[in-house]
């Protein structure tokens, strides 16, 4: 991946994940619309404080893209938050499942900028 436009997914997803993160906490955008079975399991995960980890992990994840320190790291930890906010409104909340799409679509972006950093781990002598 082009050097320039690792760096921009990075930046842009870094921004999305910091904005998203400090609104749980915050609140300074508007709640979307959910059905009920949506908004039932989302107060769930509001009120087990569930949702205040997936800020921090959200507000981390933005730090080491935008600082490209740990970014590897938090990529592949962040796919756990990417793929549940997907199932999420795949099962309870199609109609808003764009914010969840492009999560994911840039995460496996900055996986795949990331690539190099990932031979070890996998023991792959690629």
């Amino acid at each position: 991946m082009n050097a320039k436009l690792f760096l921009i997914i990075r930046i842009i997803l870094g921004l999305m994940l910091i904005t998203f993160g400090l609104n749980k906490f915050l609140n300074f955008m508007p709640m979307m619309e959910m059905n009920e079975a949506a908004g039932s399991y989302f107060s769930s995960l509001m009120a087990s404080k569930t949702m205040m980890l997936v800020a921090i992990v959200e507000i981390a994840a933005g730090l080491a893209f935008i600082l490209n320190k740990y970014g590897a790291l938090m990529a592949i930890i962040l796919m756990s938050v990417s793929l549940n906010a997907v199932l999420f409104h795949l099962s309870l909340n199609i109609e808003n499942i764009a914010p969840a799409l492009v999560l994911l679509v840039l995460n496996v972006l900055v996986l795949i900028g990331y690539k190099n950093q990932y031979h070890e781990l996998l023991g792959c002598n690629c």
